[in-house]
């Protein structure tokens, strides 16, 4: 039904769009989804007030108040604010949107809704993108397009309108990065990709980081993970920093969206220069950073304390993302990263050096190559590291998997890895780790292998599984290739007297008909 509903959605959605560029529209898009939340969450509570305003065992009862007494009550910001409700003022809510849609001048009417949430709701400041105003959408497009919203939000209570409108933001954002490709994959990582990360890290408590957090996927499949595993929204703290402005508004609308609380900093900034949480040592880290990028380095950062292992190159910034989470990890704690596969083993400007390092301080958990063709924007093969700072499990080792065989085509373009391989990888880890209720650990070849610091050195500390797995079981070639040859060279003489036999029919027939050879 919700999937059904997606894509309904999505393709009268992108039809609206007619010539409008999708980096734009997304924008204006997810803007009026994350307007229809706020509003339909706030409505729900009214309606939830009303009710216990009028029953006499409830706390809120209000005995004998006459309906203006009620309606003023109603409008008691304290009472939102309470149960993390963002306060609505009365000409920003949906209905008065939905009533002005087919009106001219909407797009002005939306932006100025948004002012006012924003002033009544300091946390949403500067957040809510008011462009909608000098959208370039044809003629009664965005008035069509509030109308689609609209629909959004069905459900027998505020919770399930919460959650499909949650499912709906990310499938849109999803779409979104398809549709604008290498620009796309900037702020969306695949699902499939965070799922894995998560599904290994187990982040259940405490502070959960993501240095540059895109939309905020990382944190939303965090909070899923936990709910699904019997835990309470808001067992763990957020901490997010992005340095995109348009990228930092879409993380903050999809964390509210679900109301998920977190905190992104006072502002979008680099993470390297403007570190936004200095003191921050989280007990998790998810992070799926911009591959090699060239333009990082800052003269503010030579010496800089994250560096540990060795002043990272400035002309790639893979060894700088890598130092920087491990620099904001508690003892004990954990970090996902997706990287490019080049940073597994390049030796170029001291990265060698400094991956080698790393091996040797045992900072190095498990370390995951995974199939091409995942990625919206890039075809460059990536891996994934785990780190983890004062290991307290299989010290001195290091858990090598390939999964660059196990996903399954989407669409002519894309894969992505299915559940069932993403719970074999994360109970591959879990048992490799002597987890509680985790099966028994063994090594497979072609698939995972356990190895030791000294092994990783005498391969000049090259981490790329491949390298380390080995190949894939082959059942015993009982049979032998003696046996083996002389069987298919009788199938060989068979099937040459069987076409010798055929040719000869044919010839016949064709006779038959007066044709010589």
């Amino acid at each position: 039904m919700i999937d059904d509903l997606k894509k309904t959605l999505w393709a009268t959605a992108d039809k609206l769009r007619a010539n409008m560029d999708a980096a734009e529209y997304k924008h204006l898009v997810l803007g009026l989804i994350f307007l229809k939340y706020i509003s339909d969450t706030f409505q729900a509570r009214r309606a939830e007030l009303t009710l216990r305003f009028a029953d006499p065992a409830d706390e809120y009862h209000l005995d004998g108040a006459a309906p203006e007494d009620i309606a003023a009550e109603l409008e008691d910001r304290d009472y939102y604010r309470e149960a993390n409700v963002f306060w609505v003022p009365e000409a920003a809510r949906w209905e008065a949107i939905r009533a002005a849609a087919k009106q001219t001048d909407i797009g002005k009417r939306i932006d100025d809704a948004l002012s006012l949430i924003e002033a009544e709701n300091p946390k949403l400041k500067g957040i809510l993108d008011k462009r909608f105003a000098r959208a370039q959408l044809p003629d009664g497009k965005l008035g069509e397009l509030v109308d689609l919203i609209s629909t959004i939000g069905f459900g027998e209570s505020a919770a399930t309108a919460r959650d499909v409108l949650g499912q709906v933001y990310e499938y849109f954002l999803g779409m979104f990065a398809s549709a604008e490709g290498k620009r796309g994959g900037q702020f969306y990582t695949p699902r499939s990709i965070v799922k894995t990360l998560v599904a290994v890290l187990a982040p259940h408590h405490g502070k959960v980081y993501d240095p540059c957090c895109g939309s905020g996927g990382m944190f939303v499949q965090s909070e899923e993970f936990i709910l699904s595993h019997g835990g309470r929204l808001g067992d763990v703290a957020i901490f997010g920093q992005e340095a995109n402005p348009t990228t930092w508004r879409l993380a903050a609308m999809n964390l509210a969206i679900r109301g998920i609380d977190f905190n992104l900093g006072r502002e979008p900034a680099d993470t390297f220069t403007k570190n936004q949480f200095p003191d921050l040592r989280a007990d998790f880290i998810l992070a799926n950073p911009p591959f090699n990028i060239s333009d990082w380095w800052h003269a503010s950062l030579s010496g800089d304390a994250r560096w540990e292992y060795g002043d990272p190159p400035q002309g790639n910034a893979n060894y700088a993302w890598l130092q920087h989470m491990l620099w904001h990890l508690k003892p004990g704690g954990r970090a996902g990263i997706v990287l490019a596969n080049g940073s597994m083993s390049s030796s170029q400007n001291n990265e060698g050096q400094i991956r080698a390092s790393m091996v040797d301080a045992d900072v190095v958990e498990v370390m995951i190559a995974l199939p091409g063709q995942l990625f919206f924007n890039t075809q460059i093969p990536a891996c994934l590291w785990f780190l983890v700072k004062d290991k307290r499990q299989r010290r001195g080792e290091v858990l090598f998997i390939d999964a660059r065989k196990l996903a399954t085509m989407i669409s002519r373009v894309q894969c992505e890895l299915k559940d069932e391989v993403i719970e074999r990888i994360a109970g591959t880890v879990a048992a490799w780790r002597g987890d509680v209720g985790a099966d028994e650990y063994a090594d497979t070849p072609g698939y995972c292998r356990s190895v030791t610091l000294a092994e990783i050195a005498e391969h000049g500390h090259v981490l790329t599984p491949g390298r380390y797995v080995g190949a894939e079981a082959v059942e015993d070639d009982s049979e032998g290739f003696e046996a083996k040859m002389q069987a298919l060279t009788e199938k060989l003489g068979e099937q040459m007297a069987k076409g010798a036999e055929l040719d000869q029919l044919i010839r016949q027939k064709l006779g038959g008909l007066g044709y010589e050879f």
